[in-house]
């Protein structure tokens, strides 16, 4: 994606089934454990830049010692922060010594059995290091201490956290995080007393009940009962104090999970080629976590997946597939390279079939196998075009003829190259504007100047304004006749509040271009009209609510807006034509059939919750408010 866009966090655990003397004496280190979760923490380094955090538990260590320890960062480079604080922490302690695996996970903090991981992108609250992941819930009693970490959002916070104060309780602070963390608490803490006082009818003594918690405590069921009303989209991984461990993933599978177990070690994380290339195994063995299932790993190592809610209809994130996640996945590699043959017709109708004078290339890197399944679909199309005149041919072709028949094919170029990163100290605007203009160099003489057409596929185009204030500009200095801007992904509509932060519809240009169409067709009641339609249910309960959105929208091609979105792209002192296309719906969803999540491309939400944002979303544009709209 040429803009940035902030989005999914990421996850990591780790449940090591054998003592640290195994490991050491099988691979080398009693650091096993603590060097894979670096592993799967950075090739994850795309999900969450903002901070990161590490927190391990140890099941075995008598009372009296630290069994917890956890080290966050919000620093310019997280992970690498986090883990020199670790093995800072492990070398001042040594000395220079060299100890067995017993003194290790006797003394040394991070030589565990159980290792939580993340990674954040900060979509609710200020990037505070209070607000970092793994979160901790401590307590004496170690049934009731619980840690949390995840990749989620919710849209209905206000609702959850006021069912919190109703209880009685008085939250600390108000956002996502901390209301999931204290209505599993909440509940934990109940199923505990539960258990303590029945145990306790039975004549047990304390110290013989703490022993019997974690064969008797069912997080299974404490999860049922604290996830019963969330709204949105999640996976959550925790840990119990005593040893009981959960990955646990939405009901509609809108945010991704996957996992790997053997005799060994449980692994997971929120991307498969993670895990494969971590622990050297194969696609077939790294499992999905299915939606609405916690993966629940009790404190003797045992592994059982227990349905927490009911599935719904799978909604899973496209833009994960399109965008997001490694594009070393095998699925997602070959989905990408569907999306870019999913565009053929819309451009070679654009290009008029003229390959002698249309170069091919893509912005950015991100956007390298699209533009290989585009390339994919014209050559099969040459192809069978060449087979067509081969056989229709009157008489025998003259080798020359031949040559110049299967010679034809797309001309290609490294068109764009990443140069700089532009830097926080350029701080006047204007300063900025024409740093931004240098983020990327052009390659000199790969277009006929005033003759070709310069077609450039990228992975998306939200707000585009990399797009107008650099790219554009870029690509204009080839001097091409035309420039094509073609998009992986359909026009983004409508906000996101499952992850990924799109939360304000005038941040989109889609909806700049809808209500500038509105304005040119002299129609803006209609935007009165639907003003009007979201106030009115405004109070009404999520459930009831109507997407009215989508009629700024319905009066309009996708065509007549993709037009305008390059009208209001394109700066005045460029000189080619520039003409944008984006992906259809029909082809996303042939690319993607298993990822059907949609609702930022066509308002389909797959929660009512999405509904009441979208909702607010409209009223916070009409009103003037540039503030998020859940």
């Amino acid at each position: 994606m040429s803009e940035q866009i902030k989005h999914e966090c990421g996850i990591a655990f780790i449940r090591l089934r054998k003592p640290l003397s195994y490991y050491q004496k099988k691979y080398g280190s009693y650091n096993y454990g603590l060097e894979k979760m670096y592993l799967l923490m950075e090739k994850q380094h795309n999900r969450g830049q903002d901070g990161a955090g590490v927190l391990s538990i140890k099941n075995n260590i008598p009372p009296g010692n630290n069994y917890i320890n956890r080290v966050r960062s919000n620093a310019e480079t997280p992970i690498k922060d986090v883990f020199d604080q670790i093995y800072r922490q492990q070398t001042q302690i040594l000395n220079g010594k060299k100890v067995n695996p017993d003194y290790a996970y006797k003394n040394l903090p991070f030589a565990g059995d159980i290792y939580m991981g993340h990674l954040r992108y900060g979509t609710f609250g200020k990037n505070d290091i209070k607000l970092l992941h793994p979160v901790m819930r401590l307590n004496n009693w170690k049934s009731r201490s619980l840690m949390l970490a995840g990749n989620f959002n919710l849209t209905n916070v206000g609702e959850l956290f006021q069912n919190l104060i109703d209880y009685g309780q008085h939250p600390k602070d108000y956002n996502d995080t901390v209301t999931m963390w204290e209505m599993i608490g909440l509940d934990l803490d109940e199923a505990n007393q539960t258990l303590f006082r029945d145990m306790k009818n039975d004549g047990i003594s304390n110290r013989k009940i703490s022993d019997l918690m974690p064969r008797k405590l069912n997080i299974a069921n404490v999860l049922q009962k604290a996830a019963e009303n969330w709204d949105g989209g999640y996976v959550i991984e925790g840990i119990v104090g005593h040893g009981d461990s959960f990955i646990t993933r939405d009901p509609w599978g809108i945010r991704p999970a996957f996992y790997y177990e053997d005799d060994e070690i449980v692994v997971g994380a929120s991307e498969r080629p993670v895990i494969q290339t971590v622990m050297n195994v194969k696609a077939n063995d790294v499992h999905e976590l299915k939606p609405g299932t916690a993966m629940i790993v009790k404190a003797d190592g045992s592994l059982e997946n227990h349905m927490i809610r009911i599935p719904q209809e799978k909604r899973s994130c496209s833009f994960e597939r399109i965008y997001f996640s490694r594009g070393s996945d095998k699925d997602i590699y070959e989905e990408r390279k569907k999306l870019g043959v999913g565009l053929v017709d819309q451009v070679l109708e654009a290009i008029d079939y003229d390959f002698d004078n249309t170069v091919f290339s893509y912005i950015p890197n991100t956007a390298e196998t699209a533009f290989y399944g585009l390339l994919k679909g014209m050559e099969n199309m040459l192809i069978n075009e060449k087979i067509m005149a081969l056989r229709n041919h009157d008489s025998p072709m003259t080798e020359d003829d031949m040559a110049t028949l299967l010679a034809k094919r797309p001309r290609t170029e490294k068109i764009a190259i990443k140069d700089v990163k532009l830097r926080t100290f350029i701080a006047q605007d204007e300063g900025r504007k024409n740093m931004v203009e240098h983020v990327y160099d052009i390659t000199y003489g790969t277009v006929n100047r005033q003759k070709d057409t310069l077609v450039i596929i990228d992975d998306s185009i939200v707000r585009g304004t990399t797009l107008k204030q650099s790219i554009l500009r870029i690509l204009d200095r080839l001097e091409a006749k035309r420039i094509i801007i073609v998009s992986s992904a359909p026009q983004i509509r409508y906000p996101d509040c499952y992850g990924i932060d799109m939360t304000r519809l005038n941040d989109f240009v889609a909806f700049q271009a809808a209500i500038a169409l509105l304005k040119d067709n002299n129609n803006e009641k209609l935007i009165d009209e639907v003003y009007k339609d979201c106030k009115a249910q405004e109070n009404l309960p999520k459930e009831e609510m109507v997407n009215h959105v989508r009629r700024i929208y319905k009066a309009f091609t996708p065509e007549q807006i993709s037009a305008k979105i390059a009208e209001l792209l394109t700066p005045p002192e460029v000189q080619s034509k520039v003409d944008i296309i984006y992906q259809r719906i029909e082809t996303l969803h042939a690319a993607c059939p298993e990822h059907t999540g949609d609702w930022y491309f066509t308002g389909n939400y797959p929660t009512p919750g999405g509904v009441q944002v979208v909702n607010r979303a409209f009223i916070n544009y009409k009103e003037g408010k540039n503030e998020r709209s859940y």
